[in-house]
């Protein structure tokens, strides 16, 4: 089974350090990572959506678990 799960984050800014140590504990799960986000006369936005690709659909529960920890944070997940 193919997992991919989307995170949107409303405040990259202020929390943006503590997506990224989950990712990274889960980092050997993690097949494929795009990230997206809307840049606007040179600066960042606020709001950003990472895509991963999980490669163990035991641990995912797990890594999203952690996500959903974090404030400001919406995940949604596809199964195929």
């Amino acid at each position: 089974m193919t997992t991919i799960v989307g995170i949107k984050t409303s405040n990259r800014i202020d929390n943006a350090a503590a997506v990224q140590q989950v990712l990274t504990k889960y980092g050997c799960i993690i097949k494929t990572r795009i990230g997206l986000h809307e840049t606007k006369y040179g600066q960042c936005s606020f709001c950003g959506i990472i895509l991963l690709e999980i490669t163990n659909d035991n641990q995912s529960e797990d890594l999203i678990k952690d996500l959903c920890e974090i404030e400001q944070i919406e995940i949604q997940q596809m199964k195929f």
